[in-house]
């Protein structure tokens, strides 16, 4: 049976570059968002039920996130309904991708894991982290949202000091040869802990 560490933090955190590192050390990771693109997708299994529920939502045979956002917007009671959707297809998917991965450590990369009580379902979670300045500046530099943008989303998330409390391990991804460095002690006292059992 797989080891299965959560993954999570704020967005600008650098979780996916600490994602793509666990995988080069050899983990399976699943990745919630791609989970989500890939049932939005033309023929993913959102699709139909999302159809059935909000026809509006659907563009080119897909669940469309734009379409999503602007009936959300009109109609904020409406995100109930749509994670009523989504939410167990995510759980499906991620119980398929445990039962078919053949790695000894499995990485959920999963943003909202301690909101949505993924963590219960984890054996440790990782969490990173930088200075608020840092993950602002990173945030900025995508150039995809605004200022106000970017302080109304995290400051819906948890605070970054109250994830760091409740992980097992806490990687500070400042720079990549640190995350390298922080991920491969994560995994080798996971392995330890799995050789010793």
């Amino acid at each position: 049976m797989s080891f299965a560490l959560g993954l999570t933090g704020s967005i600008g955190m650098g979780k996916s570059t600490t994602a793509r590192l666990f995988a080069e050390e050899g983990c399976a990771v699943w990745d919630a968002d791609a989970a989500v693109h890939r049932l939005y997708a033309p023929g993913g299994a959102a699709v139909e039920p999302m159809r059935a529920a909000f026809p509006q939502a659907i563009a080119d045979g897909a669940v469309s996130r734009d379409r999503l956002k602007a009936i959300i917007a009109a109609d904020p009671a409406a995100l109930d309904a749509i994670e009523a959707i989504v939410h167990p297809l995510v759980a499906a998917d991620r119980e398929l991708f445990r039962q078919q991965a053949t790695a000894d450590i499995i990485v959920f990369d999963i943003p909202l894991l301690f909101e949505t009580g993924g963590d219960s379902r984890m054996d440790a979670v990782a969490c990173v982290s930088v200075s608020p300045q840092l993950q602002e500046d990173r945030v900025m530099a995508r150039g995809t949202m605004s200022r106000e943008q970017f302080h109304r989303i995290r400051d819906k998330q948890m605070p970054d000091a109250e994830k760091r409390a409740r992980s097992d391990y806490v990687i500070i991804t400042d720079t990549l040869e640190n995350a390298r460095a922080q991920v491969r002690d994560v995994l080798g006292r996971i392995r330890t802990g799995l050789a010793d059992a």
